[in-house]
């Protein structure tokens, strides 16, 4: 059912209403709303009025994916195939324009809306950080909505803030580091070793050491499919 779509732009702690379908929709799907601007005002890049709500992995994505024929057909990238395939399909159901973080260049800006929408912040190593799963971030994509409806109001900060940072010292070869963000070849090295095993079947120990990449339930499966890629040429 598509959202019942207003014309309102005010904000609240708590949006219902047509926020609330789309949330519910993306729940189903096995995806979290992990932000929501008006791109008019917020000065968001490519978009200049509407609706923008940004979707992402969570604990509830890893066993939907494996479920999926995207999966089960062993081709190359199952996880970009499965999310253009459903956020596609609540796109056309909502009447939405979909966007992905893949299939560029030109790549969509996510990382200019994921910041102006508030829930997603720089950490002091420089990657970004969520308010919910930490650095364990997974955009799958976007929905563009031609109105503009009511949004959450974003309101709990940078989770840095009071955060004592252990994502600085906890990479051995500091490839990520409160200084020089960021260090890939020292980072694949360190991967192939055998004291590398560890990033590379769990995931960034850096990113782990997140207090809040906990709120991610990040399986280790998850994420070793992700180092993996990464890893490949």
């Amino acid at each position: 059912m598509a959202p019942q779509i207003g014309h309102s732009a005010k904000t609240q702690t708590s949006a219902a209403g047509p926020y609330a379908v789309v949330e519910h929709a993306a729940r189903g799907a096995g995806l979290i709303v992990m932000g929501a601007l008006h791109p008019r005002l917020s000065n968001a890049k490519q978009l200049h009025e509407g609706t923008l709500i940004l979707l992402g992995a969570a604990g509830a994505f890893w066993p939907v994916l494996k479920d999926s024929r995207e999966w089960r057909e062993g081709q190359p990238d199952p996880v970009d195939r499965w999310s253009e395939r459903v956020i596609g399909q609540l796109a056309l159901e909502m009447k939405a324009t979909p966007y992905y973080p893949f299939g560029g260049p030109p790549y969509a800006p996510f990382i200019d809306w994921a910041l102006k929408s508030e829930r997603t912040f720089s950490s002091p190593v420089g990657a970004l950080v969520h308010d919910t799963v930490g650095m364990m971030i997974s955009f799958r994509g976007a929905l563009h909505f031609a109105d503009e409806f009511e949004i959450p109001l974003a309101s709990h900060g940078s989770p840095c803030t009071d955060c004592h940072a252990p994502c600085t010292t906890a990479c051995p070869v500091e490839a990520l580091n409160a200084h020089n963000f960021y260090d890939v070849a020292a980072c694949k090295d360190y991967l192939v070793t055998q004291a590398g095993q560890s990033c590379l079947t769990e995931g960034c120990i850096a990113r782990r050491a997140c207090p809040f990449s906990s709120g991610a339930e990040r399986q280790p499966e998850q994420s070793a499919h992700h180092m993996d890629a990464f890893l490949r040429p």
